[in-house]
């Protein structure tokens, strides 16, 4: 392997670039910057080429000679057949695309008018999924012996009791750290009697229907989206509807109602773990007994409260059902639709949860409050 070379001779018009040697990845030297300055230079003072005595040339060596030549045939050039061939492919190829696309002036413009687009077009959808339910509704009510009891019954126990584990995990360490916090202030005012109204209206009221929300939309809400895009792929939606069979009614309508029918139970289950825990927390730093935090709880915080938390509950796993229905639906053939729209559905669920729950908590402001 000799490695390459390049002299400048002077001849009769001026220098001349003489190159030898093998001009290929592995002969030539390793920092190439040197070399293309050097090619550069002759270039600029318009010297001939001499590439007679070249010998191996691979498209490194031919990309740095083209570039140094400005992307074109200098005059007079002297080179072999193969090596013109080698040159040839490499000014075929298309230049370089710029490093950074050029700047558009109106570009946040421009997205904040397809952001708006792809969220009315969701929005449509869902309102049409909704309708659509409501009409398969009235149908079963007529013919109640079509009823999906299978697909309800199967849907409520992967939604509902397979998540009872971990739903009153967190309800015990949502009682774990609001007890301790709120002792630790309590105590300073020797206001500790007061632990009881701070766990159950916070635990009761807002912790325990968004976070089981958040959960469910994170468990639930994506098995439910995957499940419907992956049969979107394997075209067995297409199939129930070649056999005649509503896709809504066997496929959406039983996961919007076990979601709706699961979600209030969690979200109790996981309000009495969390209270329970509390009242753990509360015996241990603060001396209180259980028959006395048992006694002030119903005083503390209304009934209306249970049924806010029930209802927010309900409205929670009505929309992540929904959500995720209508995201499922619209997966494109493809593995990649698959795993951007059951990204989509679990973020599209958790921001409508808060949102909601925010209005929720301005409707209900002046609703089951001590007085």
């Amino acid at each position: 392997m000799n490695a390459g070379g390049l002299e400048t001779v002077q001849g009769d018009a001026g220098p001349i670039a003489r190159i030898s040697g093998d001009w290929t990845l592995a002969s030539l030297p390793r920092s190439l910057a040197e070399l293309e300055g050097r090619l550069a230079a002759l270039a600029a003072a318009g010297a001939g080429w001499d590439l007679t005595a070249l010998g191996r040339l691979d498209s490194l060596g031919a990309l740095l000679l083209w570039r140094a030549w400005g992307r074109q045939w200098p005059p007079g050039v002297a080179l072999a057949a193969d090596h013109r061939r080698a040159l040839e492919r490499v000014a075929a190829l298309p230049p370089a695309a710029a490093a950074l696309p050029p700047a558009r002036p109106f570009e946040a413009v421009e997205a904040l008018g397809v952001f708006v687009l792809k969220f009315s077009h969701n929005l449509l959808g869902l309102v049409a999924l909704l309708g659509q339910l409501v009409l398969d509704l009235a149908y079963l009510l007529r013919h109640p012996r079509e009823l999906p009891w299978v697909e309800y019954s199967a849907t409520l126990y992967k939604s509902g009791a397979k998540a009872l584990p971990v739903t009153a995990l967190v309800g015990f360490l949502i009682g774990v750290v609001m007890s301790y916090l709120s002792a630790l202030q309590l105590k300073m005012f020797g206001a500790d009697i007061f632990i009881v109204n701070i766990l159950g209206i916070s635990i009761i009221r807002e912790l325990g229907p968004v976070l089981v929300a958040v959960l469910v939309a994170g468990r639930s809400g994506s098995a439910m989206t995957a499940q419907i895009g992956v049969m979107r792929v394997t075209e067995e939606i297409d199939a129930l509807a070649t056999m005649g069979i509503s896709r809504t009614q066997r496929l959406v309508l039983p996961k919007i109602a076990a979601l709706t029918t699961a979600l209030p139970l969690l979200v109790l289950w996981t309000s009495a773990a969390g209270i329970l825990r509390g009242m753990v927390s509360a015996n241990l730093q603060l001396g209180l007994s259980y028959g006395f935090c048992l006694d002030q709880l119903p005083k503390a915080v209304p009934l209306a409260n249970l049924w806010i938390g029930l209802a927010k509950g309900w409205v929670f796993g009505l929309l992540i059902s929904l959500v995720a229905c209508h995201f499922g639906l619209h997966v494109k053939p493809n593995t990649e639709s698959l795993s951007a729209r059951t990204t989509a559905a679990v973020v599209t669920a958790i921001t409508i949860v808060i949102l909601v729950d925010a209005l929720f908590a301005i409707a209900t402001r002046e609703i089951g409050l001590p007085k």
